[in-house]
């Protein structure tokens, strides 16, 4: 099998988990630390574009486990982690990986944020080395072994 055809396996798999525990993921520091990891990956190259912003807003508003938050409130907070992140990428990575933190003594919000990560990371086919650093970052920031995850 494919390396892609695996990862493609692996993101339908967490996307899985991930509906199986909605209930459990509703907290505020859950949904910051969700579109602080949307805002990570989607500018892991050091720059957002608008198409780019565009794309992982419309999974954001698409995917199922966020559904338990208000569209608008999550665009809203996504926005602000993006601004942060292209305004200064490496003072925005710091704060946005703090805001990461927060949920690091909730196991199961941890791991979600993660698996949040690697879904958005391979939406769109790719989920390329600099996606797969910053979810590893997520992982450090979170105490969670990165291999836990094959990153």
């Amino acid at each position: 099998m494919a390396l892609w055809d695996r990862f493609k396996d692996s993101a339908a798999t967490m996307q899985g988990q991930l509906v199986a525990k909605k209930n459990e993921l509703k907290s505020g520091g859950f949904r910051d630390a969700s579109m602080a990891m949307c805002a990570l990956v989607a500018a892991a190259d050091g720059s957002i574009d608008a198409s780019e912003r565009q794309r992982v807003a419309s999974l954001i508003a698409t995917n199922d486990v966020l559904q338990n938050f208000p569209a608008d409130d999550l665009q809203a907070r996504f926005n602000d982690y993006c601004q942060k992140l292209t305004a200064d990428f490496d003072f925005g990575k710091v704060s946005v990986l703090q805001t990461i933190g927060k949920v690091a003594k909730k196991p199961t919000e941890a791991r979600a944020v993660i698996q949040i990560g690697i879904v958005i990371g391979g939406a769109d086919g790719d989920f390329d080395k600099e996606e797969r650093l910053v979810v590893r970052e997520a992982c450090f920031a979170l105490g969670i072994n990165p291999a836990e995850f094959d990153l």
